[in-house]
């Protein structure tokens, strides 16, 4: 679909398993920095696990990721304007609620999109911590949104220090369009969350050692009635710890 500022956003749908009976409420998927629908949420058999369980799935990337569109344009990004690609997508639904997942960059999306839409029944913000209430979004103590952007703009990714180079490697890895993502990390949300306003039933799940998600137990704490859950792992539990994936769509199926 073709959203407002002229900028294609791709989105990924499944339908459920054959035999299986199907839940009314669709289940809504938002990425991570760097990656896509693919790659966090298809490769790693949370889709099929969903799918498995009766949910209909439907899987957005953010612009200036995977399939959707591409800008060097910093004033083009920011999670709000991903927030509202977010909701165009589930207005095409036509759903009178959904279900909403989102890890590390896209929990801050899907934050923002929860506070603003009541229609969200539930909400799993995963891969983030007490940033979120203490900065306003991604926590950029742990990976500053500036050394970001220049890194994935230097001519020379050698001499960049090895936690940024290793994140530009994995974005090459995955054919990610590094002007895009140079510009994402300087518009990078800032601004607070209206967490008081979140309505949805949440879970809150991070890693136990994952560093861009440290004290993930002060953003449950702010937002009414969340839950949390702490699964073994880093940042990279969204693809690499299948009990992460348990978790997710055990809350759902609820």
């Amino acid at each position: 679909m073709v959203v407002d500022d002229g900028t294609t956003i791709a989105y990924h749908c499944w339908e459920p398993d054959a035999g299986v009976s199907a839940h009314p409420v669709p289940v809504v998927l938002q990425h991570g920095f760097t990656a896509d629908t693919m790659v966090d949420w298809l490769m790693p058999g949370t889709v099929a696990g969903l799918t498995a369980a009766g949910r209909r799935v439907v899987g957005v990337d953010a612009r200036g990721h995977g399939r959707s569109g591409k800008s060097p344009d910093a004033t083009r990004y920011g999670e709000q304007r991903m927030a509202d690609d977010l909701l165009d997508v589930v207005a095409l639904l036509d759903a009178p609620a959904i279900d909403l997942v989102g890890y590390s960059m896209g929990a801050v999306v899907a934050l923002l999109a929860a506070a603003e839409r009541t229609t969200i029944r539930r909400l799993v913000v995963g891969g983030a911590g007490a940033g979120i209430v203490e900065v306003g979004g991604v926590d950029t103590r742990a990976l500053p949104s500036d050394r970001l952007a220049h890194a994935f703009l230097a001519e020379d990714p050698d001499d960049l220090p090895p936690e940024i180079a290793g994140l530009r490697m994995h974005a090459e890895m995955l054919g990610g369009d590094l002007p895009s993502l140079a510009a994402q990390a300087r518009a990078v949300h800032r601004a607070g969350i209206d967490l008081a306003a979140v309505t949805a039933e949440t879970l809150v799940i991070a890693g136990d050692a994952d560093p861009l998600a440290e004290r993930p137990h002060i953003l449950a704490e702010a937002i009414t009635g969340a839950r949390l859950c702490l699964v073994d792992g880093g940042h990279d539990v969204v693809g690499s710890n299948p009990d992460f994936r348990s978790a997710i769509i055990d809350f759902l199926s609820r």
